[in-house]
């Protein structure tokens, strides 16, 4: 039999909150995918920036599902796997609460993946799901520095140290390796895919082309489970749960009010670029 302290230690305490309402947990996982985020950006995601916002959601108590607001053109393979493998390493723990992610601008590339990373996933019948490939670009400076009469010097210690280096003449065998990198890549994009969709996928050798489709396209092939928003899907799945956002842990020198270096500045130019290739 219990105390009366123990007891007394059971009751809630003035100003003490007791969430009584089941809760639909929401994380935002917006912008370009990267490993350095710029604060003139318009949003950016890698494992560092989100990692509270995702504790935070299936922290929650009296949890029935982890919503996953995803807009984002790709980025980074990397960062991509990282949040990926994040997001299933805690839905182990809650393995009764679903993972449901909603596309809603744009989910392709690396913003596809993190989609994948989902039980099911959702879009808007405008949304651009996909683009399920590997892309990479840069610029070729050497006539830029032949017109103005500017040597290059380069000094190295390893024959392949210097691959595609901006300022030199570009060589095949560089781009043949590059190649090369690009299908390993890919590869493990597609492994990662079929892993995830499993016989949801609709056979068509389409697929794994880069391209990409709007939501009823996506949905008769496969890559998402159905054509609806998060709170269209909440109020028929979960009516008496409340949905609540989960938000990161904002940098001390974003909290300070504290601009970019110069640097951002074309760090944005870069991210900008990303999002052009789908009309954003």
């Amino acid at each position: 039999m219990a105390t009366v302290t123990e007891l007394a230690s059971r009751i809630p305490k003035l100003g003490d909150r007791v969430d009584r309402t089941d809760v639909v947990a929401v994380v935002k996982l917006h912008g370009v995918i990267t490993p350095t985020p710029s604060p003139l950006a318009r949003g950016t995601i890698n494992l560092a920036a989100v990692e509270s916002a995702l504790t935070r959601a299936f922290g929650h108590d009296r949890l029935k599902a982890v919503a996953l607001l995803i807009n984002s053109p790709g980025g980074a393979p990397t960062q991509s796997g990282l949040v990926a493998e994040r997001i299933r390493q805690l839905a182990a723990k809650k393995k009764d609460v679903p993972v449901l992610a909603f596309c809603e601008d744009v989910a392709a590339s690396g913003g596809y993946w993190l989609a994948c990373a989902a039980d099911e996933i959702y879009a808007h019948r405008t949304s651009l799901v996909g683009s399920i490939g590997v892309i990479s670009g840069g610029f070729g400076f050497t006539g830029l520095l032949e017109r103005f009469g500017i040597e290059r010097r380069l000094h190295t210690a390893g024959a392949n140290k210097s691959r595609l280096d901006p300022f030199s003449p570009e060589k095949p065998e560089d781009v043949e390796w590059l190649k090369k990198m690009h299908a390993q890549l890919h590869e493990l994009f597609v492994s990662w895919v079929k892993e995830r969709r499993g016989d949801r996928l609709a056979e068509t050798e389409d697929l794994f082309t880069g391209d990409v489709w709007l939501g009823a396209k996506a949905k008769e092939l496969g890559l998402i489970d159905g054509l609806a928003t998060l709170r269209e899907l909440v109020a028929e799945r979960f009516p008496d749960a409340e949905i609540k956002m989960a938000e990161p842990k904002k940098p001390l020198l974003a909290r300070l009010g504290i601009g970019a270096p110069a640097a951002s500045i074309l760090e944005a130019v870069s991210h900008k670029a990303i999002w052009s290739r789908y009309g954003l």
